[in-house]
């Protein structure tokens, strides 16, 4: 029986299974069980050599956006209004069979912006090219899922389920637990608040699912057993997510009402070229980029080129801030003037942790060089060496 057989038997087995507390360890059981099939599908198969077949997109900006939704939603007229470059756009379905970029421009920094092909319902088995699809999208910084007003809501479930299948996480935050495995001593569970979810047993049980019987555990939070599956497996990735309905020209003032007020969600019509402003201002502010502009030693501040960095590439401190002009100027580094909405007062001396807040002037003040030998009357101008027995004797004179 192959792994998509058996997953297939899996989900089966457990969607006829009842959920109650003679079950709950049961379940536990088959999803750490679906967890490690899924994760096996999605490794190379053995023998195989060379890289597989991908879009190959360098990436480029300060940040990365992907589009992803099923075909004929409109990605391709998104990213022909958001950047001018030009996608093609027809009336039929899985128009772009290849991965497009360009190039958005927005607040003096440069957001590269990616045109998927359709992904349908089993991308995640490999369907429709699904899996280079989605391979594309982890790299990325954000998700744009970009859905079909007038169609039904299942469309969102249905994407959402295919992402979690191969490891991403919409819109969700790491679980608190620490989990490390060791070589000896057994098993050590502990926790910090009360669990509802999960007990010690149902924990066991899954660490012998995946061959563990060494290893320490501490939940930090009320967490569930498909969290503490995720920790586990050690190869999820959380990213933002934002859900663009478009085509909103077609449908009544009541359903766009009812779909901009849900979370994380943004109503366009591209046909129109309505709200698209907003959806820039939506993704500008869950991707969370920071413009930081330096200032000269007595001189005006440079507004022209900012430094961009982000928590999700580096992080924001003024040592990561040096670190992307040059590596080696934070040893130099004596301290930092910092003007702007991170500062108290301006200018604020700060140190290398200090982090830093959009639009903030970053002054940087070097240490300086040390003289060698002292300085006014203590600078020793003698080059000789210093013990009496090393200088040269002079040649006797001569009679």
């Amino acid at each position: 029986m192959g792994i998509l057989e058996r997953i297939k038997e899996i989900e089966a087995e457990m969607a006829r299974t009842q959920k109650n507390k003679a079950t709950e360890y049961h379940l536990g059981q088959l999803k750490a069980k679906l967890a490690k099939l899924r994760t096996q599908l999605l490794e190379p198969p053995k023998g195989s050599s060379g890289a597989g077949e991908g879009f190959e997109v360098t990436k480029f900006g300060h940040g990365r956006v992907a589009l992803i939704g099923f075909p004929s939603v409109g990605k391709s007229t998104l990213l022909t209004m958001l950047t001018g470059t030009h996608s093609e756009a027809a009336s039929y379905e899985f128009t772009t069979l290849t991965c497009i970029p360009g190039i958005i421009h927005y607040n003096d920094t440069k957001i590269q912006l990616l045109d998927l092909p359709g992904i349908i319902e089993g991308a995640s088995e490999g369907k429709g090219r699904g899996r280079q699809v989605i391979a594309v999208s982890k790299s990325s910084d954000i998700v744009l899922m970009v859905l079909d007003a007038s169609k039904s809501e299942g469309h969102r479930q249905i994407l959402t389920k295919e992402l979690e299948a191969v490891g991403l996480r919409l819109n969700k935050r790491p679980p608190q637990i620490y989990f490390k495995k060791k070589k000896t001593g057994g098993i050590s569970f502990n926790s910090t608040c009360s669990l509802t979810h999960v007990d010690e047993k149902l924990c066991y049980q899954i660490l012998h699912e995946y061959k563990i019987h060494n290893a320490e555990v501490l939940f930090r939070e009320d967490a569930t057993v498909d969290d503490f599956i995720d920790v586990i497996e050690g190869n999820r990735k959380y990213m933002k997510c934002i859900y663009v309905y478009n085509k909103i020209d077609v449908i009544g003032i009541d359903d766009v009402d009812r779909l901009a007020r849900q979370p994380n969600s943004v109503v366009i019509s591209c046909n129109l070229k309505l709200n698209l402003d907003r959806l820039l201002a939506k993704m500008w502010e869950e991707m969370g980029l920071v413009r930081v502009y330096t200032k000269p030693q007595g001189q005006q501040p440079d507004f022209s080129d900012p430094v961009v960095l982000s928590t999700d590439r580096g992080g924001c401190s003024v040592e990561d801030f040096c670190n992307h002009i040059h590596r080696s100027l934070v040893k130099d580094v004596k301290y930092v003037l910092v003007w702007g909405i991170s500062a108290r007062h301006y200018p604020q001396h700060c140190g290398l942790q200090h982090n830093l807040q959009d639009e903030d002037v970053v002054q940087i003040v070097k240490k300086k060089e040390k003289e060698e030998g002292g300085r006014g009357r203590f600078k020793s101008h003698t080059t000789g060496p210093a013990r009496i027995s090393d200088r040269e004797k002079k040649a006797p004179l001569k009679t």
